[in-house]
């Protein structure tokens, strides 16, 4: 079973920090097969270069475990879509956005350019949630619905005040996956999974390293699911929506 990470975070940020190789030493203790990595909160905020080459490299010496999220800041306009240009020429393979932390609204518009680039690019787009009054599932489920062409996964699927908000949101926007970081089988995740919605639009998340990797990782294995859609959390969804 190929297990895919939907989100951890490389460099030195402000609470947590995570080299490559220690990711990689974590990623063969707990049978982790390929991560999706962005850089840290800083490269998000203003120093786009610096971060998409430190992910860039970071993927290129992997030998192909870890896969790359291009940023840059809505703020930037065109400017930003150069910048995914770049990366995306350096091996960026899916967007990552943080509303809280880049200072902008999701359904204001400012947005919409960088993700009508993903969507060009058959990226898919990440977007941490959770933190109000501008980061919230639902508020996600709404931008998901303006551009259907676009496959969005819910970064932390509202934790942990907007946990109940991260169902209606599934329901309301069939191109909207959710991230299992930080979500208790038994309490959330099997909730989100629930019909219609399916284990299917859930997608597993570490969020390295920021959680410990092994409690994640061993949720997984301790969920009560059929072992097809075990295979869809833990790497078969998101791989289909990679380009």
């Amino acid at each position: 079973m190929n297990v895919l990470d939907a989100h951890v975070r490389l460099g030195t940020g402000r609470d947590a920090s995570l080299t490559t190789s220690e990711l990689l030493a974590t990623m063969d203790r707990l049978g982790i097969d390929r991560a999706l990595v962005s850089p840290p909160e800083r490269c998000l905020a203003v120093d786009h270069r610096e971060g998409n080459t430190l992910v860039a490299d970071a993927a290129r010496a992997s030998g192909g475990r870890l896969l790359a999220y291009a940023v840059a800041s809505p703020w930037r306009g065109r400017r930003a879509l150069a910048e995914l240009a770049r990366a995306a020429d350096d091996g960026a393979v899916a967007l990552a956005l943080d509303p809280a932390i880049q200072g902008f609204d999701l359904l204001d518009g400012q947005v919409d350019l960088l993700v009508e680039d993903a969507v060009a690019r058959g990226w898919p787009v990440y977007v941490r949630t959770g933190t109000p009054s501008f980061a919230l599932p639902l508020q996600l489920a709404e931008l998901a619905v303006r551009h259907p062409q676009c496959a969005f996964v819910m970064g932390k699927s509202g934790a942990t005040d907007f946990w109940l908000d991260a169902r209606p949101a599934l329901e309301r926007a069939e191109n909207l996956y959710a991230d299992t970081a930080y979500g208790p089988w038994d309490v959330v995740l099997s909730g989100l999974a629930a019909a219609p919605v399916g284990a299917g639009r859930l997608v597993f998340s570490t969020d390295q390293p920021n959680t410990d990797p092994a409690i994640e990782r061993a949720r997984m294995d301790e969920w009560p699911l059929e072992e097809q859609e075990r295979a869809a959390v833990l790497g078969a969804t998101l791989s289909r929506l990679l380009p």
